[in-house]
């Protein structure tokens, strides 16, 4: 996919926004006490900030496991993303993908709050790197 550099910046704010937005919808659903769809909005919090990252560093992907692997690829083995925050991706996608396609499996309470403060400062982290 070529974009100029203002289609570039404009899918890179709006995805911005939109990870920002998923962050604010975590801590509604969780007050609804809806945990499968607060590990949904918290996935796709990181996600979002992870493709405006990508993108805004020439990347584009076009699955989830494609994010996963171009982020791992590039940040987290060069030392920009930590292992741990790698590794915390695919831990809220397994649990966004279990929470959200496997019958009677829902996410729980202590699943949100133990991972949600990560999945907050993380998104703020990404967004923090990406530059124009």
């Amino acid at each position: 996919m070529s974009l100029t550099d203002e289609e570039r910046r404009a899918i890179v704010e709006y995805r911005i926004e939109k990870a920002r937005v998923a962050v604010e919808d975590v801590e509604q659903v969780s007050s609804l006490k809806r945990w499968s769809a607060a590990a949904n909005r918290m996935y796709y919090a990181l996600y979002y900030a992870a493709t405006a990252l990508l993108i805004a560093n020439g990347y584009v992907c076009r699955t989830h496991t494609g994010m996963i692997t171009l982020l791992h690829k590039h940040f987290v083995l060069r030392g920009v993303l930590t292992k741990a925050e790698g590794r915390l991706v695919g831990k809220v996608f397994d649990i966004r993908q279990e929470a959200d396609y496997d019958d009677f499996i829902d996410a729980d309470e202590n699943l949100i709050q133990e991972y949600f403060p990560q999945v907050k400062a993380l998104v703020e982290k990404m967004i923090s790197l990406i530059e124009f």
